[in-house]
């Protein structure tokens, strides 16, 4: 079978913005509370000035490269800009053309997303901003769709990765749809990318680059945040077989329970349907399996000799 692809080094960029406002909120306060300029934080404003003209040299590298950008917040996800729509209208535009496109695209599909975001609800409840969560699985789900549209397209197509930015802290209830996507991912041979930079590791992120053969980096000064992106996740797939790209120290293969979606290091497994529960239950709330619970008598000595 012929490759549909146009070269090594011709690449499909979607990449996954996290634009909660619970956690740049919370950025923002530690940003305006610090009185010298932290490395470790970072607010909004520079996390586009840094990610923007990322997303620019992915369009300089080569003029056939594609770059989606999908955003999500706390309730809502969407598409807020696609290069391949705007190359016809561009043919005879120079590269800062669309250099410019893209940031004027990005900014004003942003600002009406957020907006949208907020109007979907955030909930009652001012606490839970402190650990509120992004929609990551519906964003992963989106770009999945798109890359299969484009694989299945009957011309010539890029190759195509997933680059996910993410701040907010992972959200258990999201485990089995997360799962799903990663999963997805890897039988279509697309690397998930994840630069995470919150405070805590993701692991949701760590297992997703680790099965789909991605890279998994935690910037520690983010006030470099472009060269780390530039260096790190820039690289098409076939030049990464000549470099050295950053390794994952370890990964956090732990799950989430469908009980009480909390990441559990122990927990029981139904045999059926393969749900993961903190504690023993009667009966499985997810395929509806009764589970029998024997008791166990204890072995005599006798019977051991």
């Amino acid at each position: 079978m012929a490759s549909k692809l146009y070269t090594d080094d011709v690449s499909l960029v979607v990449a996954l913005l996290d634009v909660n406002p619970f956690f740049w909120g919370g950025a923002l306060k530690k940003t305006t509370t610090t009185t010298t300029n932290s490395p470790s934080v970072l607010s909004f404003y520079n996390f586009l000035n840094h990610v923007l003209p990322f997303l620019n040299s992915i369009l300089l590298l080569n003029q056939l490269n594609q770059v989606v950008v999908i955003a999500y917040g706390a309730n809502t996800c969407g598409y807020i800009y696609d290069s391949s729509e705007t190359k016809t209208s561009e043919a005879g535009v120079g590269g800062s053309g669309r250099m410019s496109d893209l940031c004027e695209r990005v900014l004003g599909s942003l600002e009406e997303f957020v907006v949208n975001d907020q109007r979907t609800g955030w909930g009652a409840d001012p606490t839970a901003a402190n650990a509120a969560s992004g929609m990551l699985s519906g964003s992963l789900s989106l770009a999945l769709c798109y890359i299969q549209r484009v694989l299945r397209g009957g011309l010539l197509h890029p190759q195509p990765r997933i680059l996910c930015v993410q701040g907010s802290p992972d959200g258990p209830e999201q485990y089995v749809a997360v799962m799903n996507s990663i999963f997805s991912a890897q039988r279509s041979m697309v690397p998930i990318d994840s630069c995470v930079i919150g405070v805590q590791h993701s692991t949701f992120l760590q297992q997703a680059s680790y099965i789909t053969g991605g890279v998994y980096l935690k910037p520690q000064q983010l006030d470099g945040l472009f060269q780390y992106l530039s260096m790190v996740f820039a690289t098409d797939l076939h030049s990464r077989n000549f470099i050295q790209l950053p390794k994952p120290v370890g990964v956090d293969f732990r799950a989430s329970c469908f009980c009480h979606k909390k990441t559990i290091d122990m927990g029981y497994v139904c045999s059926v349907c393969l749900s993961i529960f903190c504690k023993q239950h009667k009966k499985c709330s997810t395929c509806g399996s009764e589970f029998n619970h024997p008791h166990l008598e204890p072995i005599s000595t006798s019977e051991q000799k």
